[in-house]
């Protein structure tokens, strides 16, 4: 039976790159940059690219925020500064929130069956908890791990070995968590000895011979899939 129950934030609760586009658009404009389609497409590659180093441990936190917008300008030859840019994202980034599809409902219902919840969030620590309180979710959590504040990354086991040490009676046998990433949710989870749930509603393959213990594309299939195990 599992009781505890690691949830991510971003693209698994809550629609991060819907967030992303507005906060970004808004932030290129005002820098004088021009966010074509073409340009968020690449800003999504590049950024992409640097988490996933951040993952393997070949950047810093600090180093991912403000590089990827070095790298977008230099690739279109604009001068702007990554340092006030990153700034003024974060701070467009950290208002208001938006809901996958189901995730209210599925709170509600794992709360309603007595699971014990928790938050395991790769973002910053301004950025999240500013859509946490947004969106009035903090209730449902017995506790909230943000990396930054935990001092660790996902997937790195110190992360969840850190969690861990916080949570009153913690099994890891009754443990599972649940993302959007196989680099950073599944990995992790992996690298933690809990049982994992992709949340896939793309249906993407797997890759980097990730595999999860479960797959689900919407999360109306979490509560059933959990109640089976």
């Amino acid at each position: 039976m599992k009781q505890f129950i690691f949830l991510d934030l971003d693209d698994t609760i809550f629609d991060f790159h819907l967030a992303e586009r507005i906060a970004l658009e808004r932030t290129l404009r005002e820098m004088g940059a021009n966010p074509t389609d073409e340009m968020m497409r690449r800003y999504s590659a590049i950024n992409r690219t640097c988490w996933e180093a951040l993952e393997r441990g070949e950047m810093t936190r600090a180093e991912v925020l403000v590089h990827r917008y070095e790298l977008l300008f230099r690739e279109y030859g604009l001068s702007c500064d990554a340092n006030a840019t990153q700034a003024k994202y974060e701070n467009y980034l950290s208002i208001g929130h938006h809901f996958i599809d189901g995730a209210e409902r599925l709170l509600d219902g794992l709360r309603a069956r007595g699971y014990r919840l928790f938050l395991a969030s790769n973002g910053t620590a301004k950025v999240q908890h500013g859509r946490i309180a947004s969106s009035g979710i903090a209730p449902y959590f017995e506790r909230m791990f943000i990396s930054q504040e935990v001092g660790y990354d996902k997937p790195s086991p110190m992360f969840f070995e850190r969690a861990f040490a916080e949570i009153a009676d913690f099994d890891r046998a009754e443990a599972l968590i649940v993302g959007d990433s196989l680099t950073s949710d599944i990995q992790g989870g992996i690298n933690a000895g809990i049982e994992t749930v992709w949340f896939n509603p793309k249906g993407l393959p797997t890759k980097n011979d990730i595999t999860p213990d479960h797959i689900i594309t919407h999360l109306a299939e979490l509560i059933p899939l959990i109640e089976r195990l």
